[in-house]
């Protein structure tokens, strides 16, 4: 026997356990390190930054390093849990800086990509835009070109007036062609 079609247990072949797997969805696998959402984390980051970016911010900062310092100089001995040089209170400011740094970095960044995604958004609009109007200045001077060539009312009647000087002129008898009518201005119909 070949050793793809080889009998397994249950009396399928090896050839149709592959297509079985391949049909059906695999078991989920255990992870050992825990999954996190980078958006999710962005976010957050964001926020805290934000926060560690108002006026607020600074007046609470500063109202913990008051009441920090007054406690371990005026508070007994025994309850002191950062004496005079003040090394516990240097290590979390230098640890709060630490953290605040690389988040303000990262909300930076996340920053820098929705704006970069916001220019190329603009301007594509504004080659759309131009486009647009490029399209229509060359429709607009085809119009104008296309006037141009547009015979006026008052070029017609110059033209038949001229006609009919030419016609009246031309007869030995004296006699008008077409007799102008006295009494009558501008014509108004012809609008």
């Amino acid at each position: 026997m070949a050793p793809d079609r080889e009998k397994t247990p249950s009396g399928a072949t090896a050839a149709t356990r592959s297509r079985i797997r391949l049909d059906q969805p695999q078991r989920r696998r255990t992870r050992i390190l825990p999954e996190w959402d980078p958006e999710a984390f962005g976010r957050l980051s964001e926020r805290i930054a934000r926060f560690l970016g108002t006026g607020r911010f600074i007046v609470w900062m500063t109202v913990v390093i008051i009441i920090w310092l007054v406690w371990n100089i005026t508070a007994p001995y025994f309850l002191r849990f950062d004496p005079y040089p003040f090394i516990f209170l240097t290590l979390m400011l230098s640890l709060q800086a630490s953290y605040a740094a690389p988040l303000i970095l990262l909300a930076q960044n996340r920053q820098d990509d929705r704006d970069r995604v916001n220019l190329e958004q603009d301007r594509k609009q504004n080659e759309r835009s131009i486009a647009d109007t490029e399209y229509l200045t060359r429709e607009v001077a085809a119009l104008r070109t296309g006037l141009g060539e547009v015979a006026t009312r008052d070029w017609i009647r110059s033209e038949l007036q001229d006609v009919v000087k030419d016609l009246n002129g031309g007869r030995p008898d004296g006699h008008r062609v077409f007799p102008v009518e006295r009494g009558r201005g501008r014509d108004v119909d012809d609008r």
